[in-house]
């Protein structure tokens, strides 16, 4: 979450007239995040999130994660809902930007994830992708193995600011990366940010999965490759196996990966780093002036990739190959 544009109280105030959830009497911008412009705001019905859909979110794409939130929690994911303007409508238009209103979902991210939390969201994301299965609408994903040289065209002349050799690193890993992409795995709705500070706890006990501006359909493995990268290192990015191995039993217990889709992990892993260290990237070098952002390290994505180049097999993520749970 962030702020990139900024919202006039009178301008809000007739924007929330077209809906039924109460009158506003205080709102703020939340800083965390890179991607859109969010506000908590105060109502005499309760707390909401409001969100201004920014560069990378289509308006096109709006229905497809707007509605995958209801399908899954019909289906028993715990996850926002966006509120309806009496016009029956679910998206807006605030200052410009496209927008939604959902409720607000009760719990905290954990900053410091345990293997409750760990073991919580492995357990929740494959009941998400089982919820998914019949999920009719389709959205491709625009941040996959095809669209990392794009952004790195964006950001090569200025990437070795951030750090010396840092182009050629990336050239090279996107050189390996698209000419060993898996084919033919299991693929489904995924989440594709399944970061802590997308995954509310009340206490260890999971209560939420938010923000699913990036959700489409890929290769499920690959989510959890990206949790693996989110969710398992420690502050000074040294690899959590314990972590790692909670994380991936619990997703286990729900939807067993096949045995390609265990031989892929680490690839899908080295993949996961990519995408991230390339829109950290891109971000990090283009911060508009003014915006209530914190633009987010890429150098952490470098280490974590460099961390996967070496691993050898889901064994080093902590769990025995060919299915087996302990």
């Amino acid at each position: 979450m962030a702020v990139y544009t900024d919202v006039a109280a009178d301008e809000l105030a007739d924007f929330l007239k077209a809906y039924e959830i109460g009158d506003l009497l205080s709102y703020k911008g939340i800083a965390e995040g890179v991607e859109n412009s969010n506000f908590l705001l105060h109502t005499t019905r309760g707390y909401f999130i409001l969100t201004l859909y920014e560069k990378r979110v289509a308006a096109d794409d709006l229905p497809y994660f707007l509605s995958l939130m209801a399908h899954l929690a019909a289906r028993g994911v715990s996850c926002p809902q966006p509120a309806t303007n009496r016009a029956g409508e679910v998206c807006g238009t605030l200052s410009g930007r496209p927008a939604v209103i959902i409720n607000f979902l009760e719990g905290v991210w954990p900053r410091r994830p345990n293997l409750a939390h760990c073991a919580g969201v492995g357990e929740a994301m494959a009941k998400m992708h089982r919820a998914g299965l019949d999920y009719p609408s389709y959205r491709s994903n625009p941040l996959s193995v095809t669209g990392w040289r794009p952004l790195f065209n964006i950001a090569a002349s200025r990437a070795d600011e951030i750090q010396p050799g840092l182009r050629d690193f990336i050239a090279a890993e996107l050189d390996y990366l698209e000419g060993n992409w898996p084919e033919q795995l299991p693929t489904g709705v995924i989440h594709a940010d399944l970061f802590p500070d997308n995954v509310f706890f009340i206490g260890d006990k999971l209560s939420g999965l938010i923000d699913f501006p990036f959700s489409c359909n890929d290769i499920l493995a690959y989510d959890v490759a990206i949790c693996l990268n989110a969710w398992c290192f420690e502050p000074d990015l040294s690899f959590n196996v314990t972590k790692a191995r909670a994380l991936l039993n619990a997703y286990q217990r729900e939807r067993a990966l096949s045995e390609a889709e265990q031989a892929a992990l680490p690839l899908l892993a080295r993949g996961a780093a990519m995408r991230f260290l390339l829109t950290r990237l891109v971000d990090f070098l283009n911060v508009p002036a003014g915006a209530l952002v914190r633009p987010k390290d890429p150098l952490e994505y470098v280490r974590k990739l460099r961390f996967q180049q070496n691993v050898a097999g889901i064994r080093d993520y902590g769990v025995e190959a060919a299915g087996a749970v302990a």
